[in-house]
């Protein structure tokens, strides 16, 4: 209702209209979107891959989530995954948009996405963003391609036994549940299975875990809004601190910048480290 009637904040406004203009929400301009991956070897989907890697807005431009995309595709690199990227012409997903409420954009990204897709007769896609994966998979109202997170693929690959380990990491790590991969799309096992999977790695959970997660309180837009007064992920860093946890494991990008700043603003830096499980594997290869 707000942003029908023009009644949102400059912040949310801002993020809005970079996303028409520029395909996504950190007013930086579409040719610096694969600037990330350089000296990394990555090739375009165009190039015979068999998987998409979609990066999405955050990882691509974000220096902190930036690391978690170099993890990853460490990860698949290692395990000879055939996959590729969209370089400068991915576009945000639209899972933000949808979620504050401004459809006509939303369903302009959507066209203008399966385009691309189409385009390039991608099959399936695989991304470390919850929010992408959750509008990919329900917003989309598409059946040309499958989406997949991360933990789900890791998983698979640490099954088949392609990505192994030569290092053991001896760390006691508690995983925050992210609500776009939990609660709504029922992913617990995988992100856990990945973790376990880890040598010398002890997982502990939290009180509220799974469905009973805290929120972290960073979509629906309020990555652009700041809201005084406490923050969940304040209470989240103070929970993993209380149980003992060396490092809290996260599997979303607004998850890892916001319960990273909560580990600041309570006090706890030098107790806890934040890391997203892509990069947490990366330290056992």
């Amino acid at each position: 209702m707000a942003v029908e009637e023009g009644q949102i904040a400059p912040t949310i406004r801002d993020a809005l209209e970079s996303i028409f203009k520029n395909g996504n929400p950190w007013a930086r301009i579409r040719s610096k979107r694969s600037e990330w991956l350089q000296g990394l070897n990555v090739k375009h989907v165009s190039q015979g891959a068999e998987i998409l890697y979609y990066v999405g807005c955050t990882s691509a431009y974000d220096p902190r989530v930036q690391n978690v995309a170099k993890s990853l595709v460490a990860c698949f690199q290692k395990a000879g995954l055939n996959f590729g990227i969209l370089g400068d012409e991915e576009n945000c997903c639209g899972s933000e948009v949808y979620g504050m409420g401004e459809k006509g954009l939303f369903e302009f990204l959507v066209e203008e996405n399966m385009k691309i897709f189409n385009k390039y007769n991608i099959k399936q896609t695989v991304t470390n963003c919850p929010h992408g994966f959750h509008a990919f998979k329900n917003r989309y109202n598409q059946t040309s391609f499958e989406v997949q997170h991360h933990t789900q693929l890791l998983a698979k690959l640490i099954d088949e036994q392609k990505l192994t380990f030569s290092k053991e990491v001896n760390k006691k790590v508690i995983y925050h549940d992210p609500c776009f991969l939990g609660k709504q799309n029922n992913i617990y096992e995988e992100p856990r299975k990945v973790i376990e999977s880890i040598p010398g790695v002890k997982l502990v959970e939290f009180d509220r875990s799974r469905a009973r997660s805290l929120c972290c309180e960073g979509g629906g837009g309020r990555m652009w809004v700041d809201i005084p007064g406490p923050r969940l992920a304040e209470n989240r860093v103070k929970d993993a601190v209380a149980a003992g946890a060396e490092i809290l494991a996260v599997a979303c990008p607004f998850c890892l910048l916001t319960i990273e700043d909560a580990v600041k603003t309570t006090g706890n830096e030098g107790k806890i480290q934040v890391m997203d499980i892509a990069e947490l594997l990366t330290l056992a290869l």
